[in-house]
C-alpha cells in the first residue's frame, strides 16, 4: 500500500485542498458543509487521478525511465502498468460520483465542468496527442486547479460567481502552476531528451526559473486585488516564498529541487490558510 500512497504524490495534494478552502471561507454565510466536502472530494480525487494517469502514460511511453523525483510506479516496475491505469480510473470514478452528487445539490451544468476536468486530466500526458508535451500543462493547471476549482467550489455553495471569487482563484491557480513549474524545471533536461516539450523546455533553464518566481509574485498581487485589507496577512508567507525563490534562482537542480517541491506545496497551503483567514476577517 505504501507504494500507492507514494504514487499518489502527497506533496501535490495542497493544490487540491487550497482552492476549496479559500472558496468555502469566501462563501461566508452561504457556507454549505455537504457541498464543500463534496467539492473537496472531487478536487482531491482528480489530483490523485492526474498523478496516477501521468505515471501510467509517461511510463508506457518510456519518458520516465531516467526520472529524478517522486516514485514512478510504472517506470520503476513497482506496479504493472494496467494496475496503475486502473488506479487512475478508480480515482476518476470517485471524482465523478462526488461530482454528480454535487451537481444534484447545486446545478447540473457542474457536470459539464467535471467532464472537461477529467478530459484535461487524462489528456495532459495520455492519448495520442498529449498537450502536456507541448508546453500547455501550466495553462491547464491554472484553469482547472485555480479558476475552476475555486470559482466552482464557491458557486456550488452560493449559486453565484463574482469578481472577488475570480480574483481569489488566481493565486490558487498561480501556486498550483508553481508546483508543476518546479517539477518541470527538475525534469527539464530529461524531458528535452525524450521530446517532451514542456514549458520549462520551451523557456529554457533561466527562463523557467524566472517564470516560477513570477508565479509566486502573482499570487500576492491578485490576493491584494480582492480589495480586502486583511489580505496583508498573506505576507506572513513571504519569507518562505523568498527562500524557495532564492534556491530556484541560484540554480538548484535534480534532487535538490525535490524538497523545494514539498516546500512549494506547503507554501500553497499556508498561503491558502492565511488568505482564507483574511477573507473571513
Amino acid at each position: 500500500m505504501n507504494i500507492w500512497i507514494q504514487g499518489a504524490r502527497p506533496r501535490t495534494l495542497p493544490a487540491a485542498i487550497a482552492p476549496v478552502l479559500v472558496a468555502t471561507v469566501l462563501a461566508g454565510a452561504d457556507f454549505k458543509p455537504v457541498q464543500a466536502l463534496l467539492a473537496l472530494t472531487v478536487s482531491l480525487c482528480l489530483q490523485i487521478a492526474v498523478n496516477y494517469s501521468n505515471d501510467y502514460s509517461d511510463g508506457i511511453r518510456g519518458t520516465d525511465d531516467n526520472r529524478i523525483g517522486p516514485i514512478r510506479l510504472t517506470a520503476s516496475g513497482l506496479a504493472p502498468a494496467k494496475s496503475v491505469k486502473r488506479a487512475a480510473i478508480l480515482a476518476f470514478a470517485a471524482a465523478s460520483i462526488a461530482g454528480i452528487a454535487l451537481a444534484a445539490l447545486s446545478s447540473w451544468w457542474v457536470i459539464l465542468l467535471g467532464i472537461a476536468a477529467i478530459a484535461a486530466a487524462w489528456g495532459y500526458t495520455g492519448g495520442s496527442n498529449p498537450y502536456g508535451y507541448k508546453g500547455l500543462g501550466e495553462m491547464s493547471v491554472f484553469i482547472f486547479f485555480g479558476v475552476v476549482a475555486t470559482m466552482g467550489s464557491y458557486y456550488v455553495q452560493t449559486l453565484e460567481i463574482n469578481w472577488v471569487s475570480f480574483a481569489a482563484s488566481v493565486p490558487m491557480g498561480s501556486l498550483s502552476c508553481a508546483l508543476l513549474a518546479i517539477n518541470n524545471i527538475r525534469d527539464r533536461a530529461q524531458d528535452e531528451l525524450v521530446g517532451k516539450r514542456t514549458l520549462a523546455v520551451r523557456l529554457g533553464d533561466r527562463g523557467s526559473r524566472i517564470f516560477f518566481v513570477l508565479l509566486l509574485v502573482s499570487a500576492y498581487i491578485f490576493a491584494a486585488l480582492t480589495g480586502h485589507i486583511w489580505v496583508l496577512l498573506t505576507l506572513i508567507t513571504v519569507p518562505m516564498a523568498y527562500f524557495i525563490s532564492k534556491k530556484v534562482l541560484q540554480g538548484a537542480t535534480g534532487s535538490q529541487l525535490i524538497p523545494l517541491l514539498g516546500s512549494t506545496g506547503k507554501l500553497q497551503l499556508l498561503f491558502a490558510i492565511t488568505f482564507a483567514g483574511s477573507l473571513a476577517l
